[in-house]
């Protein structure tokens, strides 16, 4: 037989006899079933539950794990003379509705002493409270929890139960209608390495109880433990200073490749798909203002000005451009010519020095790069732009939707070329595709593979090799610097005293009309520890986001105002001051 438990193989002989009707049938016994089966004895089947692989940040902090939820009852003889204002306090402690309550109440197996199951909780703050409320019990079970709350769940996901239809596919790996399965996020992406495998005893009792024998076992597998280069402290801090935004920071380390904190803002707790949610609670969630379910770090966003460094690394790495090219233009708005009709490139800042690659950095000039693009011309651009991965999944654990320059095979025309140029047209970056982008910048024009599994290794593993030439990359880093440290520079609200920071500030057009903060960079110049790609939506010009990546800058480096040259010398995993 297959069995749950495994495969059962045994001899056994059947006794026929021929009845009055000339038919031969079975002499019947238990025995046929299992030959240590009497007719008196059962059969049983017991299910060990394999549990369910944590998911850990670098540190050893558990991000997820199964742990101890509370399970919160009523036992109706026990509400007391006041039983209509007890259901209410407990109705409003729990966030459900009097009528929710009564209806469990209600439900026909229940007696006076009966423990009636209202909501599952993990909020211990008000388990205290509750438990002041004549009828209230509470009992303990294990189950899926996420410390860290709203924290990293876009990071981690979330399980839930499995739906009929997912059944149909994991049937035959080991899944049943009990089953619980990865939604999104890491829960769904390591479903197969973190899921546990149940073991199964079958056997056999007598009469009294008593084990006769085990006809067949499987053993219980745990799922895998799987530690994350996340590092929770900076996740934390960073989540503190943007949860009231709608934006997103990526945080990696652009010499190794180690993502250091993903954070998408607004956010939810990911414990209440466990728990469960009652309708109201869904629409609430599923409607709220920013919609928090929507991972904005996963997605593909127009870049803006940040994407100009980019246009110039191709360029300079073509020899299509160079550090000596000047583009002459008057006013803060240009055309080429009429062809264009109504459509012109402006800029926001007039300055007064030579317009060339290193000044349209500092002052973020528009119309120096849609001139640039335009020298550089289209398949030299999109040749570039192809060569360091844009219109291909980068291979991360996570799914990253792709960064494109076009919404068709080619850009349309000669004006969207030269808006591509400065991060308008039709270019979309994803953030974590971007970070690794500019760590060519500090990579000598290699561009590092970002990753989110730890694994301790500090060898490199690059993404594309000779995305742009050293020359060219030197050129840009340089000009980075100088957006920030130049006070003239769209980047210098983010200097930081003792540190210097290369970076470029965006401000990108969203298809609604509102304006995105952009800000990428990485930190210190000469042998980056960390890199960042911040947005806030909506945030207007670029320098929105400086307190915010400021704040992350000094509290990565110790600095509190104050240079401590002695925190410079720690490695990556001590960086983090509390």
């Amino acid at each position: 037989m297959d069995t749950s438990g495994g495969n059962i193989e045994f001899e056994n002989t059947a006794t026929l006899t021929k009845n009055e009707d000339n038919q031969y049938i079975i002499n019947w016994s238990s025995n046929l079933i299992f030959p240590e089966l009497n007719n008196n004895y059962k059969v049983r089947v017991s299910a060990i539950q394999g549990k369910r692989g944590s998911l850990l940040d670098r540190n050893g902090k558990i991000l997820a794990e199964q742990g101890i939820i509370s399970k919160v009852g009523i036992v109706p003889g026990k509400l007391g003379e006041n039983k209509d204002a007890n259901i209410q306090k407990i109705a409003n402690l729990l966030n459900v509705t009097v009528d929710t309550i009564n209806s469990f109440l209600s439900s026909s197996w229940v007696k006076e002493d009966s423990f009636v199951p209202v909501k599952r909780i993990s909020n211990d703050n008000i388990k205290e409270q509750l438990l002041k409320i004549p009828g209230v019990m509470i009992d303990s079970e294990t189950d899926r929890v996420y410390p860290y709350k709203d924290v990293a769940s876009h990071i981690t996901g979330y399980i839930s139960s499995i739906t009929a239809e997912e059944l149909e596919f994991m049937r035959n790996k080991g899944y049943t209608s009990s089953s619980v399965i990865g939604k999104t996020g890491l829960e769904k992406e390591y479903e197969e390495r973190l899921k546990g495998t149940d073991g199964v005893r079958i056997y056999i009792l007598d009469d009294q109880g008593n084990n006769v024998k085990t006809v067949a076992e499987t053993f219980a597998q745990d799922g895998e433990n799987i530690k994350l280069t996340i590092d929770v402290d900076i996740q934390l801090k960073i989540y503190e200073q943007l949860k009231n935004d709608e934006g997103f920071f990526v945080v990696m380390n652009p010499k190794t490749g180690e993502i250091l904190a993903l954070v998408s803002a607004p956010s939810y707790d990911a414990n209440k798909f466990v728990l469960g949610m009652t309708n109201e609670e869904w629409d609430s969630l599923l409607n709220a203002e920013g919609n928090p379910l929507f991972t904005r770090f996963l997605e593909s966003w127009c870049p803006g000005s940040t994407f100009k460094p980019i246009t110039g690394a191709i360029g300079l790495t073509s020899g299509k451009l160079s550090v000596n090219d000047e583009f002459s233009y008057t006013g803060l708005a240009w055309q080429k010519d009429s062809s264009w009709q109504d459509h012109k490139i402006t800029t926001l800042t007039a300055y007064s020095g030579k317009k060339n690659l290193r000044n349209a950095l500092i002052y973020s000039d528009n119309i120096f790069f849609a001139q640039a693009v335009l020298k550089i011309g289209e398949d030299t651009f999109t040749d570039g732009l192809d060569k360091i991965k844009f219109n291909e999944n980068i291979s991360f654990d996570l799914p990253t939707s792709k960064s494109i320059y076009s919404n068709s095979e080619n850009i349309a025309s000669e004006s969207i070329l030269a808006d591509s140029g400065y991060g308008q047209g039709q270019i979309l970056v994803n953030p974590i595709h971007m970070a690794s982008i500019y760590s060519a910048f500090a990579n000598d024009g290699n561009m590092i593979r970002p990753y989110i599994e730890y694994t301790g290794s500090k060898e490199p593993e690059y993404l594309v090799q000779n995305a742009f030439s050293k020359e060219a990359a030197d050129e840009i880093k340089e000009g980075l610097i100088q957006v920030v440290e130049n006070p003239s520079g769209t980047g210098h609200d983010v200097k930081v005293e003792g540190v210097t920071i290369a970076g470029k500030t965006g401000t990108a057009t969203a298809s609604s009309g509102s304006a995105n903060a952009w800000f990428v960079g990485f930190a210190p110049y000469d042998n980056p520890e960390i890199a960042v790609v911040c947005v806030i939506e909506h945030g207007g010009h670029g320098g929105y986001t400086a307190p915010v990546v400021k704040e992350v800058m000094e509290e990565y480096f110790g600095y509190n105002n104050k240079v401590d040259e002695r925190l410079k010398m720690q490695s990556i995993d001590n960086l983090l001051v509390e």
